[in-house]
């Protein structure tokens, strides 16, 4: 997967939240998005994701040597982020279950075996703490089968050993794709091979 920002930029009335954006992100590599609260990450990574256009610059999409359309865009890649809510009314089980109606695995192994919850599947999720939910979140995003995943701030309500957790699933699962993640803690993005830093472009 190819994903190219040409010139990008984004303002909220007229206010820039910033401009000239020139990025090209590539499958094999990860990406650190970086810049103090309210800097403008998670709005880069809604403009890449498709789900917010930019007011400037053009975004384009490549797989298999195809351009892949803005529409369509939403089928080749999976996020986590923390203003992204699960479906608190599903049991675990059942969340797991609509989610990979939509998207393929990438592993054979039981998502509820991998989040160790084996105690809580039949449990709604409403009924989850801060933490279990980020960890789902996590879990579905990084298993799914799609070149591209994004993740805001990730490690948001994970306890030390939740971080642990983290990085072994980022070892895991993000071989070969493009990964992006929007941060401003380095133990969420320090095995990135590349950084951006998003008050550069203000």
């Amino acid at each position: 997967m190819e994903i190219s920002l040409e010139n990008i930029g984004r303002r909220f009335n007229r206010e820039w939240i910033f401009r000239e954006v020139n990025q090209t992100f590539v499958s094999g590599n990860s990406y650190a998005i970086l810049g103090p609260n309210g800097s403008g990450k998670s709005t880069l990574l809604q403009l890449i994701s498709g789900s917010l256009t930019p007011s400037e610059g053009l975004l384009k999409y490549r797989f298999s040597d195809k351009d892949v359309d803005i529409e369509g865009v939403y089928q080749y890649l999976s996020i986590a982020a923390p203003y992204l809510e699960l479906i608190e009314e599903y049991t675990l089980s059942e969340l797991i279950e609509f989610h990979f109606s939509f998207k393929k695995k990438v592993t054979d192994v039981s998502i509820v075996e991998l989040l160790g919850f084996d105690r809580s599947k039949n449990k709604q999720l409403k009924y989850f703490s801060s933490g279990m939910k980020q960890r789902v979140k996590l879990a579905l995003t990084l298993c799914s089968d799609v070149p591209v995943l994004i993740l805001d701030e990730p490690t948001s309500n994970l306890d030390k050993e939740g971080v642990e957790w983290y990085h072994q699933l980022i070892n895991q699962f993000t071989l070969n794709r493009v990964l992006l993640i929007g941060s401003n803690q380095e133990h969420e993005y320090d095995f990135c091979n590349h950084r951006l830093n998003i008050t550069d472009y203000k």
